[in-house]
């Protein structure tokens, strides 16, 4: 009599939706595919254009030279700033070197910088909820004089300001926080300093906002949650705190699918997959093929909202 062929147990997978690339990012990965295709290789771009190895790879093997300063680059070819945005003494000193340069900072990026702006020329104090030594903070903090700005990370930082009653306040947000955290140090922003200003629409983007609703969803009836992103990219990291908080006893960021330890799935019936915005689709396709290896594999999305926002390309590139 043959051996029985042991038959692969059920996983039910539930695949957030919105979930990774946004417009931002889908708008500055092609701003270094155009400029390539403008200039020719190599074009030089500074920092990761986008927090996810697989991508920066990618545009690598094109011709992108990934560089962590401009005084890495030579004058003679194109940079290009990468969605974080930078500090005004980037693009200033890249002019003073008459070099070509792309600017791929997200758009609502760019509107925290807008803001800032204006609360400073208006006499106001900003407030930046956000984490210290990102690359988006970074640049948010460079768009104003040294001291224009005062970075906080937690409700206990909010605790420590020391502003006297002349100082006028405004706050601004990192666009790629948890919505829920932020919720908790802006309240007692507003209750140390009632009179403090705010943006119009809140910070934080609606590609942030839409993947966390949708992780938040699918952790609820998951025993388990892959988040698919890069380890410095902070709206990645986020989706793993936003699991943990809507009940889901394990949830793991993983950069792709040969980082799975599949012991991990011990025990779990129902997994949820998401991806952070800058986690490009090809690699959640991977992650469910690699589960349908080992489980006999059914996929459900489920979708809490539907993306349509598209960004203009910098006129450089389309002239």
């Amino acid at each position: 009599m043959e051996n029985a062929v042991a038959t692969p147990r059920e996983l039910r997978i539930l695949l957030a939706g919105p979930r990774g690339f946004c417009a931002g990012v889908d708008r500055a990965v092609l701003i270094v595919e155009k400029a390539l295709e403008r200039f020719g290789a190599p074009v030089f771009v500074r920092h990761e254009i986008v927090h996810n190895r697989f991508v920066v790879e990618s545009l690598e093997a094109k011709g992108a030279v990934f560089v962590d300063e401009l005084d890495q680059a030579p004058d003679d070819r194109p940079i290009v700033f990468s969605a974080h945005g930078v500090p005004k003494s980037v693009p200033s000193e890249a002019q003073r070197r008459n070099m070509i340069y792309v600017d791929a900072t997200c758009p609502l990026v760019s509107k925290v910088h807008r803001e800032a702006e204006r609360h400073h020329r208006e006499g106001r104090h900003v407030v930046l909820i956000g984490h210290e030594g990102h690359p988006e903070v970074v640049g948010t903090m460079g768009q104003l004089p040294e001291g224009a700005m005062t970075l906080v990370e937690t409700v206990s930082d909010v605790a420590k300001l020391d502003f006297d009653d002349t100082t006028t306040l405004a706050h601004a947000t990192q666009t790629t926080l948890s919505v829920d955290e932020t919720a908790g140090i802006l309240a007692a922003l507003r209750d140390r300093y009632p009179d403090i200003q705010g943006p119009k629409k809140e910070d934080i983007c609606y590609a942030t906002t839409n993947r966390q609703a949708a992780a938040k969803k699918v952790a609820q009836q998951a025993d388990a949650v892959f988040v698919i992103g890069a380890p410095n990219s902070s709206n990645s990291k986020r989706l793993v705190d936003v699991a943990h908080q809507a009940g889901c006893p394990k949830a793991q960021l993983i950069q792709r699918a040969n980082d799975i330890d599949w012991s991990y799935l011990d025990g779990v019936g129902t997994l949820g997959i998401t991806a952070g915005a800058s986690a490009p689709e090809v690699l959640v396709t991977e992650v469910i093929e690699a589960c349908g290896k080992h489980f006999d594999v059914t996929v459900e999305e489920v979708v809490t909202a539907v993306e349509d926002v598209e960004f203009k390309l910098p006129r450089v590139l389309v002239a």
